[in-house]
């Protein structure tokens, strides 16, 4: 990793902007120096998989019906797709060189991104996402390690400029300074890696966000070169168009059974349901005539943090 990156990653935990995700801090070693993962490694391939949507996910926040959901989690669960994809072309490489290789899709500790970079695929950019000047925001990584040498291609140049629509349009100010993020305010943080409440402050700003948000990548210029996802897995609707009411009605069952090979099964119905209730504090009227009397049975919950949730749900409607 270039030192600019290992010294972002190092002041990204020590400042604790990392948040709950402890893994950040113990797998630190890895993530600097890939050789610590593995001492065999020679060379790394990086992968980019486009995932962009058919219309811009920005315009769906609006919407006090739509239990919103981040694009990367519409289809099936690009662990699977993307891992079987590196999969096969590592093993070709694997014969045609006569080496071994480590495949890895997010789940490791591999600085995926800052690898990207200098692969050439694309950028961090000032919301600390990759960005292709084909594909713009909407890509998942991979790597192929192997212990043989390729030649390397020439790093990625920063393609922001100027620009600052991603900084400005965060709702909850999660960029304390361009290319920097604080994950403690980050609603895609909040929403599928914190465990405990949301906290208050940013409720109001979480709106119709059950899982995740997309609204820096929405707005990044590169999107408008980019052209709908050819891996139509990513893209199916059955998630996508999911109702607030749809979503708090579900039992830990039903959550289980309807997301079955997708990402967002990883939160467990419990934060499930609480950015559920947080959103239905948010919601118009008009929905909240709708949804209201589910809100109310959650209050009986055993779960301290549904039933917290649920009370808070209910009080911002008591004040209108």
């Amino acid at each position: 990793m270039p030192d600019h990156n290992q010294r972002r990653l190092q002041a990204f935990v020590e400042q604790g902007e990392h948040g709950t995700m402890g893994w950040m801090e113990r797998r630190q070693a890895e993530r600097q120096n890939p050789q610590v993962l593995w001492p065999d490694v020679k060379s790394i391939i990086s992968l980019g998989f486009s995932y962009a949507p058919q219309s811009n996910p920005l315009n769906r926040v609006n919407d006090a019906d739509l239990a919103n959901i981040s694009a990367y989690a519409w289809g099936r669960d690009y662990h699977d797709i993307v891992k079987k994809a590196a999969k096969r072309l590592a093993s070709w490489l694997a014969d045609e060189a006569k080496g071994q290789v480590k495949v890895f899709v997010d789940t490791a500790p591999v600085a995926e991104k800052p690898i990207a970079q200098q692969a050439g695929i694309g950028w961090q950019g000032k919301h600390t996402n990759l960005v292709n000047r084909n594909e713009g925001s909407w890509l998942f990584l991979a790597e192929i390690f192997t212990d043989f040498s390729i030649e390397p291609d020439k790093a990625a140049d920063d393609g922001c400029g100027s620009c600052t629509r991603c900084l400005d349009v965060c709702p909850t100010k999660a960029f304390p300074t361009p290319y920097t993020l604080d994950a403690r305010r980050c609603l895609a943080y909040l929403s599928i890696e914190h465990e405990g409440p949301i906290p208050e402050e940013f409720r109001k700003a979480m709106g119709n966000r059950i899982y995740g948000c997309d609204d820096c990548l929405s707005v990044c210029p590169w999107n408008k070169f980019a052209s709908e996802a050819h891996e139509t897995r990513f893209l199916q609707s059955r998630i996508r168009d999911l109702s607030l009411s749809d979503a708090l009605s579900m039992s830990e069952e039903d959550f289980r059974k309807f997301f079955s090979g997708s990402p967002v099964k990883r939160i467990k119905w419990h934060r499930w349901i609480r950015n559920a209730l947080i959103c239905s504090g948010n919601a118009e009227r008009s929905t909240w005539d709708r949804i209201c009397s589910k809100v109310k049975s959650l209050q009986e919950s055993k779960d301290p943090v549904i039933k917290e949730s649920a009370d808070w749900a209910i009080a911002q409607h008591a004040e209108t």
